[in-house]
């Protein structure tokens, strides 16, 4: 394709990371991160400084090639095919699982409009699916139809935002503010947890490098967009966060399920619809990038012969069909099977499972980047050790359960590879 040709420019590649970072984590985790109180804010800030760096890491990676496949790439130069694979499987699953985790929290806020929702798990999860698959029907049509709706929902997404931090540095109260540590955790456990729960909200840091083949100036804009990206999610993210613990009492903050919407009851009775609006925009936005990306990584492994071929088949409009329906079709089964624990249950359950699946590409990203800058950059090289480290501690916070799981997700990819393998000679 000839680079005038390509369909994605800086502010695609920027409305893409930001659209995917700002989406369900910021509208619920105010909710979710309550209980561990003030101390939830040291969480923000590690993950904050922690994900400047993984950009930075990236926005290297990422300027040395313009091949499409992100993660998967970088490690397949560095390591090999194997390693490259077990990395593009397990970044698959994080965003397939992050499916039904996005459109949970749209329909938490679509319970301002339908309150029969907030009791009945059956009707959540067919607004849940309806989201889904009206959002897969979009990508299907092409790139040209993802990318305007990525942009245009990111740029309306801000909106929300923005009142509800101006709201609440001008009316809020510190008296609402909870505790530092309301449950007595030790430091280091209330970190580690409020870290792994806060990445989930900086997931798709990287999502600008994916589709770099059909990117404009590739090796320039990339990286651009993902330092831009980052820092934009990061302000917006401690600022609003700040102001909904300022709005809303912690007693009631805890229960919420629409914690923006319940912050802005301070502005009248329109108010809180006016907010769950923006949040829907919102997590529809995320929502549309999780898809988009959900097709990208397969589409990039069967360009490399390492899966089926018709994984890599594109209609007319650009989209990898066959890739998309199998991404959307697994998060159906997944959401079915989870949707009986209730809004905030299954948000969280599926958070912790997407954010650890997402952790290994960006373990294996910083260590490509080691490789690459040991001998040609210190400063560099340091940037990746610390990032790699980062995300061993964000590991490390989930508990054994969800490690546990990640495990299996991750070595049932050794079979698929080898059979894949198998299946070409």
């Amino acid at each position: 394709m000839d680079n005038n040709e390509k369909k994605l420019g800086f502010w695609s590649c920027w409305s893409l990371n930001v659209g995917i970072m700002i989406g369900s984590g910021v509208f619920l985790l105010p909710a979710i991160l309550a209980p561990f109180g003030l101390m939830s804010f040291a969480g923000w800030l590690i993950t904050g400084g922690g994900s400047i760096l993984l950009a930075l890491v990236f926005s290297r990676l990422s300027s040395r090639t313009s091949r499409s496949g992100g993660p998967y790439i970088y490690t397949k130069d560095a390591f090999g095919n194997l390693p490259a694979f077990l990395i593009a499987w397990s970044y698959w699953c994080c965003y397939w699982i992050a499916i039904p985790a996005t459109a949970i929290a749209f329909v938490g806020y679509l319970t301002i409009f339908i309150p029969a929702l907030e009791q009945d798990t059956t009707l959540q999860c067919i607004a849940t699916l309806a989201l889904m698959w009206t959002l897969t029907l979009v990508n299907i049509r092409g790139l040209k139809e993802a990318s305007s709706v990525q942009i245009i929902t990111t740029i309306l997404k801000l909106i929300p935002l923005v009142i509800i931090i101006g709201l609440g540095f001008a009316i809020g109260s510190s008296d609402n503010l909870p505790e530092f540590n309301p449950q007595n955790m030790s430091v280091l456990e209330g970190l580690a947890a409020t870290a792994l729960l806060t990445m989930w909200a900086f997931s798709g840091m990287e999502a600008g490098t994916m589709p770099a083949g059909d990117v404009k100036n590739a090796q320039t804009t990339i990286p651009r967009a993902i330092v831009a990206g980052t820092l934009t999610v990061a302000v917006v993210y401690i600022a609003s966060t700040a102001a909904i613990m300022m709005l809303v009492p912690a007693q009631v903050l805890v229960n919420s399920t629409a914690p923006f919407a319940d912050a802005a009851q301070a502005l009248g009775d329109w108010g809180p619809k006016l907010i769950a609006i923006g949040a829907m925009v919102s997590t529809a936005g995320a929502l549309n990038g999780v898809i988009f990306i959900s097709g990208q990584m397969p589409t990039a492994v069967a360009l490399d012969k390492l899966t089926p071929a018709i994984l890599a088949r594109k209609n007319k409009g650009g989209a990898p069909v066959v890739s998309l329906l199998l991404a959307s079709s697994l998060a159906t089964v997944l959401l079915i099977a989870n949707y009986s624990r209730g809004l905030i249950g299954s948000f969280t359950f599926l958070v912790m499972m997407s954010t650890l699946t997402y952790m290994v590409p960006l373990l294996a990203s910083a260590l490509a980047e080691f490789k690459y800058s040991l001998k040609s950059s210190r400063a560099w090289a340091a940037v990746a050790m610390i990032a790699f480290l980062y995300s061993v501690f964000i590991v490390l916070g989930s508990g054994l359960e969800v490690i546990a799981w990640c495990i299996v997700f991750v070595l049932i990819g050794v079979p698929v590879y080898y059979l894949g393998r198998t299946t070409k000679t």
